[in-house]
């Protein structure tokens, strides 16, 4: 079974800097709490991490699969609770392809590996949140 470790460093006020396989990401909190904007806030990085793993699955699919994709990219989108402590219960992800030759099947067969199958992020999101996802087309302009 494979482990993973992060190391959180405390910069000043609500500012940390955390330390994990493959470099270094700031948080900080918001301005209600003494945030200074030095950093992305907690619930961020988990929309982030979202979209991360998810990216990173389609990324390696493509060149695997041979798509012929100009750019993509992953927009998530997540509603809060509204009682203490708050978390996401509504997830909404957004993949939207560019290009003017997108082969639809094989862009929907790389989304389905990444969501259904390769990311674990995914996977831990539903087991507290619903999960959408939803592919978008758009020509190269």
């Amino acid at each position: 079974m494979a482990t993973q470790k992060i190391s959180l460093y405390w910069k000043e006020g609500v500012h940390f800097e955390s330390e994990g396989p493959g470099g270094m990401v700031s948080i900080d909190g918001s301005e209600e709490v003494g945030g200074q904007g030095k950093g992305l806030r907690p619930k961020a990085l988990m929309l982030s991490a979202l979209a991360g793993c998810s990216g990173i699955d389609i990324g390696s699919l493509i060149k695997k699969m041979r798509i012929d994709v100009d750019t993509f990219d992953i927009d998530v989108e997540a509603e809060l609770t509204d009682e203490h402590p708050k978390f996401y219960h509504k997830v909404l992800v957004n993949f939207n392809f560019y290009g003017n030759h997108l082969n639809q099947t094989k862009i929907e067969k790389a989304v389905s590996l990444s969501i259904d199958t390769y990311c674990g992020v995914m996977e831990m999101f539903r087991q507290f949140a619903t999960v959408e996802t939803k592919i978008n087309y758009f020509p190269k302009q």
